[in-house]
């Protein structure tokens, strides 16, 4: 019987005897390699790239705004307005243990903030110091955001988003620690907004608004009541749950109906994750399919290609089988050989793969479509498909090439 090193030559040395049919066959095997990982890595890219632009805005939360009632209620008539106060928000966290994080939010508009000549009427919101973790806000270097300090002695402080700073400071100069009016009243600059993707929004871009203490904004401005509740849920499953306790509990407060659901407006953003991820499930399934054909053609280009060198080396088979080999040699020889094929396509398939998602990330279209991404995921996937290809293409040419009869075949 032939050592691995014997076969391993054999097979070589056919395939350089044969170095046409050889390229063919590599070049349908690496032609299918590249457009499977490319398409599978466009379709993790697409999905990173919707997650990180959801996330923007904040992962797992939900912003609730007040609204009209719109059925009578224990004597109270309809169209009755529900606001909101600062209170209401702690009302929530105390009653709602699944939420994990909460906080009032004002919001007011049209209030000139300067700095030198430069003046802008940005959205100015009060807030929470939990506020900037819900809602994906982080900082610049040498800058903070809001403390607890700030709340309890209603500092007047302002955070600024990234191009509401530029707008006032210009790019290169450091606004930490320098003052801008707000209205006519000095308030120190204590962090700037490091720069996100956020494509949605509910009353501005983070990066044109400033940020001042919830307490700050109610002293400064004597708004009674708040814009809207931001608030975050531990497990993103219970979701409608506790969509369900705040309009028990703020029926309750409000008297109105709990089944009304035009007395209050949320939005959940965790309908939209479940969005994204059936969304890019559905395209990465299409992309899969897409790759797998591709790959299959090359596979049964290869298959072709070993029947026909079956075909060829029936004369050899036959003398082979004469001298003792046996059929389970015969075929692992046939098998063999073709995962030789598939491993060297593979192989020239994913360096040009690589280099190409390479090339590919190099272009600027990360907010659009997202960068693709060669991940340990795609890659295993891309292995496994490789090898049931390869064994499928070579084990029904080397089932025929075990069962050839051996007087026929010497004959």
């Amino acid at each position: 019987m032939d050592t691995l090193k014997d076969m391993l030559d054999e097979i070589f040395h056919t395939l350089r005897q044969y170095k046409s049919r050889t390229v063919m066959t590599l070049f349908g095997i690496i032609w299918g390699t590249v457009t499977m990982i490319v398409l599978l890595a466009f379709g993790v890219g697409v999905q990173r790239s919707m997650r990180k632009n959801m996330h923007g805005m904040g992962e797992s939360i939900a912003i609730l705004w007040p609204g009209q009632t719109s059925v009578p209620f224990k004597g109270y008539g309809r169209d009755r307005s529900i606001r909101f106060r600062e209170e209401d928000a702690e009302i929530l966290r105390k009653q709602i243990p699944e939420l994990s994080a909460i906080s009032p939010e004002y919001s007011r508009w049209g209030t000139p903030v300067k700095f030198g000549e430069q003046v802008n009427r940005p959205n100015i919101s009060g807030v929470l110091p939990e506020y900037a973790d819900m809602r994906n806000i982080q900082t610049e270097p040498g800058g903070r955001w809001i403390n607890d300090l700030d709340i309890r002695e209603k500092k007047r402080v302002v955070f600024l988003g990234n191009k509401l700073k530029e707008y006032l400071f210009g790019k290169d100069k450091n606004a930490v620690g320098e003052y801008v009016y707000v209205n006519t009243s000095p308030f120190l600059v204590i962090g700037v907004l490091k720069k996100k993707i956020q494509p949605s929004s509910y009353n501005a871009q983070d990066q044109d608004r400033a940020f001042i203490p919830v307490s700050t904004h109610a002293a400064f401005f004597g708004d009674q009541y708040i814009e809207n509740i931001v608030y975050q849920v531990r497990d993103p499953r219970q979701a409608k749950r506790v969509q369900t306790k705040i309009y028990e509990v703020f029926g309750k407060k409000f008297q109105f109906d709990p089944n009304d659901k035009q007395a209050l407006g949320i939005w959940d953003t965790t309908e939209q994750d479940k969005f994204i991820f059936f969304f890019t499930l559905g395209f990465n399934i299409f992309m899969t399919i897409i790759g797998i054909f591709t790959l299959t053609v090359g596979g049964i280009g290869l298959a072709n290609i070993m029947y026909v060198v079956v075909q060829e080396r029936t004369h050899e088979i036959g003398i082979r089988r004469s001298v003792g080999a046996r059929r389970s040699h015969i075929m692992g020889q046939f098998i063999l050989e073709a995962f030789i094929i598939i491993g060297m396509g593979a192989a020239v398939g994913f360096a040009i793969s690589f280099l190409l998602i390479k090339a590919i990330s190099l272009l600027p279209i990360e907010d659009y479509v997202g960068h693709p991404v060669l991940s340990v995921q795609v890659a295993l996937l891309s292995m496994t498909v490789l090898g049931l290809i390869g064994f499928m293409a070579g084990f029904f040419p080397a089932r025929r090439a075990s069962q050839v009869q051996i007087v026929e075949a010497i004959r």
